[in-house]
């Protein structure tokens, strides 16, 4: 369902569940909530809800998809991208916790001292919290020597276990890579689209120092051979029902990237 705007859409995800048949699942596509080439990013939670409707849409056999216009106009990373850095985890397996760390570091998670956010991890002795990107809840790693013993959520402001898990998912904690073959790939494009003096530009030297500043999402077709759209990702068979002036906010959205983008 594409509405007008992030408005409508989340009026939609707010009321559709009263109608909706039991197990039916409802999954949102936020747009970032950034207007085009801001020097800010979009809040965690959106990148997470994004990711985790991304994830799981390929595999999705039902249910109803909402999202603003804006968002269904954006260019999303290939579907290989967050299958190769997604990773499952489960109670009884063996984990080499320095790999991990360095996984979750490369695809975008900060290492802090108390998980409260999404795409954030921490580390103490035998214990590893991580809040993945696509999950309403923290989850806590117990480990016995090398192995998985348990895999609990927890409350990020109580710090007390909510639930026992048997195997959870791990997203990447943003939509564009920062290795460094993608970062080498990045800079070959800007300088084929950008004519200006590239070390006075600090999203060009950040992203080149494999730091993500703000804005960075807005340069996602740099890092790739190609994007894809979200009717890729979508089933064949896949209803596309629209609701509002979504004409009008595709072109004002349109309008306003192309201005932005000139400036």
């Amino acid at each position: 369902v594409v509405a007008e705007d992030t408005a409508a859409a989340s009026l939609l995800a707010r009321e559709l569940p009263l109608f909706l048949p039991e197990g039916h699942e409802l999954l949102t596509l936020p747009d970032w909530e950034t207007l085009p080439y801001d020097n800010f990013s979009p809040h965690q939670d959106i990148v997470s809800d994004r990711l985790r409707a991304l994830h799981r849409l390929p595999r999705q056999s039902g249910g109803v998809l909402i999202l603003p216009m804006s968002a269904l106009m954006q260019r999303l990373p290939p579907r290989h991208y967050i299958e190769a850095n997604s990773l499952e985890l489960a109670t009884g397996q063996t984990l080499d916790v320095e790999k991990l760390r360095n996984a979750l570091i490369k695809s975008g998670y900060r290492l802090v001292d108390t998980v409260y956010e999404h795409g954030e991890f921490a580390l103490r002795g035998s214990l590893m919290d991580i809040f993945p990107m696509g999950s309403g809840l923290p989850l806590r790693i117990d480990l016995l020597d090398n192995e998985i013993d348990t895999l609990r959520s927890f409350d990020p402001e109580t710090q007390r276990t909510l639930a026992k898990l048997e195997e959870v998912e791990l997203l990447p904690a943003r939509e564009f890579p920062l290795d460094r073959s993608s970062v080498q790939a990045f800079q070959q494009r800007w300088f084929a689209r950008f004519d200006v003096d590239h070390d006075q530009c600090p999203t060009f030297t950040e992203l080149s120092a494999g730091r993500a500043p703000g804005g960075a999402e807005y340069y996602l077709p740099l890092f790739f051979d190609a994007c894809e759209l979200l009717t890729d990702y979508l089933p064949e068979e896949a209803a596309i029902i629209t609701v509002g002036d979504h004409h009008g906010a595709a072109e004002r959205f349109w309008h306003e990237a192309e201005r932005r983008h000139e400036d």
